[in-house]
């Protein structure tokens, strides 16, 4: 595949643009804000593209919001097309304020625009201060802004590193509904080089896809409850290929090189239609893995296979 071997470090990022959305302002936490050279996308599709064609090592997206749940866009875009593997995540509190042209006044705004996700989030307040105005969807926050910059629309929902970029006015801070909201970004790469090393506070993604079968899910979740493995998500989407048949996302606590969590996988390879591997990597969060039970943990999973090994050899 074209672009720099997977084992080097990346130093080519893509990312949802354009500058100052908070996916720009995820990347300079991954990487530092002098880190590499960014590559701002117009859509998650497309900063996708640009690493499976290798025009970027890697891409900074959004995969989940604490209010508003997945992005589809994402997930999607990881679960189809060439595989592609999280090597990290950053978890950026989201905060929204409303940003004008310079001497535009509340009575002026006639239009509002942002990402849909960020109208969500605000729409109570928005209806509050500007009654009557039909919000308008756009690819991102800063694309907002940018349209507020070039005369398109009178008011954008937008993060303050977006406002101050395109030489706006914030009329308003803080107008989500819900304070404190959290986006989920991941960094993703293609596979092939080494994965993070474990820290023992690590999940791993994965999608599996399951046939129209009585219990199908209920076979999922038996792998990881009967090896002590928590999910932190699970996420049904339909597949595109045949209909009426799902693919389950699924993040778990712990690290691929676990035993446990290695045997999950290879059981599911068994039991479902097909199964992606998303990567394993630190958690981003701040939360710690729930302790693992005795008879999990990676020492009883040794024991047991010296165990079986001493049974075929006719040792015991």
């Amino acid at each position: 595949m074209p672009g720099m071997p997977p084992s080097t470090p990346p130093t080519r990022f893509a990312y949802l643009g354009p500058e100052g959305t908070f996916a720009d302002a995820a990347l300079s936490r991954a990487i530092g804000p002098a880190g590499g050279l960014r590559d701002p996308q117009p859509s998650v599709a497309a900063a996708l593209a640009a690493v499976r064609s290798g025009d970027a090592d890697a891409a900074l997206v959004p995969l989940e919001n604490s209010i508003e749940g997945s992005v589809p866009a994402t997930m999607d875009g990881l679960a189809d097309g060439e595989p592609l593997v999280i090597t990290r995540e950053v978890v950026l509190e989201v905060a929204f304020v409303l940003a004008v042209r310079p001497g535009t006044a509340l009575a002026d705004v006639r239009s509002v625009a942002s990402h849909p996700h960020a109208l969500a989030q605000t729409g109570r307040r928005l209806g509050e201060l500007l009654p009557g105005v039909v919000p308008l969807p756009t690819s991102s926050t800063a694309g907002a802004a940018a349209a507020v910059a070039a005369g398109e629309v009178d008011a954008a929902v937008c993060a303050a590193i977006a406002a101050t970029r395109y030489g706006l006015d914030t009329l308003a801070d803080d107008v989500a509904d819900h304070p404190g909201a959290v986006t989920r970004f991941v960094l993703v790469g293609r596979p092939g080089g080494p994965l993070p090393e474990p820290t023992g506070n690590d999940k791993t993604s994965l999608v599996a896809v399951v046939g129209d079968r009585t219990g199908a899910l209920l076979e999922v979740l038996r792998e990881f409850s009967v090896r002590g493995i928590s999910l932190t998500r699970i996420e049904s989407r339909p597949t595109r290929e045949r209909h009426w048949f799902y693919s389950f996302a699924l993040d778990c606590e712990g690290h691929v090189a676990e035993p446990r969590v290695g045997e999950a996988l290879a059981a599911l390879h068994r039991v479902c239609d097909d199964v992606r591997f998303l990567g394993s990597y630190p958690r981003g969060d701040g939360r710690e893995n729930r302790p693992v039970p005795g008879e999990a943990s990676d020492t009883a999973f040794a024991e047991a296979q010296d165990w079986l090994a001493r049974l075929r050899s006719g040792e015991a």
